[in-house]
């Protein structure tokens, strides 16, 4: 999808609850705050949610509506809002303690090219965490994105978790209103 669409979506109404995604809150919950990145953070669920962590925290997004619908948010202004497509976006290596990909989904290629840029992002000890719909989705699950070639999988996500020191390479299981959706999360630290 174009900026343009994401701005139109947002813009209807908006797209998800204000609160954070339940197994992004489950493993970012006892992290120590620090320097993070929400790429793709859309309205800035997770963003905002970190902040008030005490994180300091960078939300990145192509669109414009999206964001401002983060900034209209109790605790907005502890959050530096980035319109911008996160497949040229950057910032400095190794200056970040946590970067999150929540519900990102791009061509394999880019999605590769943009998770191994993060992970040079990370300080040594700094952590990844990626979290979409898997490709099985499309025919054990509910809702998401229909187009395979967007999806995430365990075999997709492979190269970029052997750039980490992984906790978690698996499909999850999560709980919609349609029904059970397959997701697949990547968790891990950069090698000191």
């Amino acid at each position: 999808m174009r900026a343009e669409d994401w701005d139109e979506r947002y813009a209807e109404r908006q797209q998800w609850s204000s609160e954070p995604n339940a197994l992004v809150a489950e493993l970012l919950a006892d992290l120590e705050p620090g320097d993070a990145v929400d790429l793709a953070a859309g309205e800035g669920r997770h963003a905002l949610w970190l902040a008030a962590r005490g994180w300091r925290v960078t939300a990145v997004d192509f669109s414009a509506v999206g964001l401002d619908r983060g900034r209209a948010r109790p605790g907005a202004g502890a959050v530096a809002w980035v319109a911008a497509d996160v497949s040229t976006w950057g910032t400095a290596p190794a200056s970040q303690d946590l970067v999150l990909v929540a519900y990102l989904h791009l061509p394999e290629r880019d999605m590769r090219e943009v998770l191994t840029r993060a992970v040079g992002w990370l300080r040594p000890g700094g952590r990844l965490l990626v979290l979409g719909h898997d490709v099985d989705n499309l025919t054990r699950g509910a809702g998401g994105p229909q187009e395979p070639g967007i999806l995430h999988s365990v075999e997709r996500l492979a190269p970029v978790a052997d750039l980490l020191d992984v906790d978690r390479l698996e499909q999850v299981p999560r709980q919609t209103p349609a029904g059970v959706a397959v997701d697949v999360v990547l968790w891990g630290r950069r090698p000191s």
